[in-house]
């Protein structure tokens, strides 16, 4: 248990209330962890916080809109006033407003995309990476998806921004290793979320999304959680600028569809 021990940490996790996010904050709690719940309306990081505490973690509750830097500044000065510090990053929000060709995107979903699943990762690392190295230890997560190492004629900008998640923990990686700070990324194949409800909730759908994968079926979010448990703890202390594929074998098949 020693190797996968997070107590004492404070982890900080965007989009926490649901899905991925909410998984990763109660497995992280599990092991030990404080976190710190973040999500853009309060009454849900206060109920996901609630929950973690009735289990005998410990959380907070901070809601915020990745997109706008001053709440992130917020976030972030919260989670330090109250425990001092922050061990482990976990950037998990995101958003998919456009469904379609490149030829017919609009510039406000380009933006939007960027601002939200990126610019906002680059903000807040810059935010949480300083003080990580002062103490020469940290652990940094981007949640990508196998939708970065694809190509998509439906989701390409989304399939964009999440292979920038691939480049951005290697680049990470190299400015922060000499201070002992570990930068990855998880990539999830489709997993049973509100986001991917259209790939798994229709019986028809959910068979071509699936066909041609390894184990043929989705995942479950919690099946992605202790993968973060991992990279956050004395298990993951050599493993810098990659990426953990966590999608039942769809992309070494062929098969599946993105997260």
């Amino acid at each position: 248990m020693s190797l996968f021990d997070l107590t004492g940490q404070v982890a900080v996790v965007t989009g926490s209330t649901k899905g991925i996010g909410k998984a990763i904050a109660m497995r992280m709690a599990e092991h030990g962890a404080k976190v710190v719940v973040s999500s853009r309306k309060a009454e849900a990081c206060d109920k996901v916080a609630a929950e973690i505490r009735a289990q005998g973690g410990e959380a907070i509750p901070v809601p915020c809109n990745i997109s706008r830097k001053e709440e992130l500044e917020t976030l972030v000065k919260t989670a330090l006033k109250t425990w001092g510090k922050i061990d482990s990053l976990v950037c998990n929000a995101a958003v998919n407003p456009y469904y379609g060709p490149t030829l017919k995107m609009p510039d406000e979903a380009f933006q939007k995309t960027i601002n939200a699943n990126l610019l906002s990762k680059i903000w807040l690392c810059n935010l949480v990476i300083p003080q990580m190295a002062e103490r020469k230890d940290g652990s940094v997560i981007l949640v990508s998806s196998v939708g970065g190492f694809k190509g998509s004629a439906d989701i390409g900008l989304y399939c964009i921004t999440k292979a920038a998640d691939l480049q951005l923990a290697r680049n990470l990686a190299m400015e922060w290793g000499p201070k002992n700070i570990r930068v990855n990324c998880i990539a999830p194949g489709l997993i049973r979320t509100d986001m991917a409800r259209a790939l798994w909730e229709n019986p028809e759908i959910y068979k071509r999304s699936t066909r041609g994968a390894p184990l043929g079926r989705i995942g479950e979010p919690d099946e992605i959680a202790g993968g973060a448990v991992f990279m956050a703890s004395a298990a993951g202390r050599f493993m810098t600028g990659q990426a953990l594929v966590i999608d039942g074998g769809a992309l070494i098949s062929g098969g599946g569809s993105a997260e």
